[in-house]
């Protein structure tokens, strides 16, 4: 056999190396391990899918709904169609009875509300009449304090002691005047006040007070201010028979807050 030449060995090594190399580029030669994705699904189209089966629901429901409204509305037209004229005149009569039986009832509410808006006037306008009388009691008997516009009277002590019939004159005076309230030092003055002449000076209701003597009370000024300084008056005997010296001050503001306890009774009752 022929030996064959160095030119031919290496065309066949090389043929031979060329087919090596097709074989190795049909492999996967990567050291990572190939991982086979599945193929995605379409969420797009699923998602697109649910919409227009809840489109499809919501107007099936729409039209079951205004298909059983427009029965309904059918039903009532024909309930009336098919009645009679006289069960046509029963049903308007008994309409009829109804409402007069609602105006009924709304008369008799009415009433009721005036009435007792009646009522609860009357009787805000008897607490406010009884109010007004208990301030006006305890003003006079002296259980509640005052306050006014009014005078305050000094009187100080001269040659002769005062004595207690010109301070009773004094207080009726002021009282004829329009003097509401009166007090003298620390005594509130009430219908049943007394003036007691004693060693050291004056006892009013049993109480000894002693000079200067501060009588206030309260009214108008102006009328209060004249009953004293009036000519011939109680100030001017007080000051020629007594030598006191009479000090009259008109005030926007008089404060009497001495107080008494309400008297008692034992005879004496309410005409009812």
């Amino acid at each position: 056999m022929a030996r064959r030449s160095k030119s031919e060995n290496m065309l066949d090594k090389l043929h031979d190396q060329h087919a090596q190399d097709k074989v190795n580029d049909r492999m996967q030669t990567s050291s990572f391990p190939i991982v086979r994705k599945k193929p995605r699904k379409d969420l797009n189209r699923t998602s697109d899918r649910s919409r227009l089966l809840s489109s499809i629901l919501i107007a099936i429901m729409c039209a079951l709904l205004g298909f059983a409204y427009m029965t309904q509305i059918n039903n009532t037209k024909s309930t009336y169609e098919t009645m009679d004229e006289s069960e046509l005149v029963r049903l308007l009569n008994e309409t009829d009875t109804q409402i007069n039986s609602l105006q009924q009832t709304k008369s008799q509410l009415t009433a009721q509300l005036n009435s007792l808006k009646t009522a609860a006037d009357e009787q805000e306008q008897a607490q406010r009449i009884a109010k007004q009388n208990e301030e006006t009691s305890g003003l006079i008997s002296g259980r509640l304090p005052a306050k006014g516009p009014g005078i305050t009277v000094r009187i100080s002590r001269g040659d002769t002691p005062i004595d207690a019939a010109i301070i009773y004159n004094l207080i009726e005076e002021l009282r004829n005047a329009g003097a509401e309230v009166i007090a003298i030092n620390d005594v509130r003055v009430v219908t049943r006040t007394y003036v007691q002449d004693s060693d050291k000076g004056l006892i009013v209701d049993g109480t000894a007070i002693d000079t200067p003597y501060v009588v206030r009370a309260i009214g108008n000024p102006q009328e209060l201010s004249n009953a004293v300084d009036i000519a011939g008056g109680v100030g001017a005997q007080l000051q020629v028979k007594y030598g006191a010296n009479v000090d009259v001050e008109s005030s926007d503001e008089i404060v009497i807050d001495e107080t008494r306890e309400a008297a008692k009774y034992n005879y004496a009752k309410t005409v009812e």
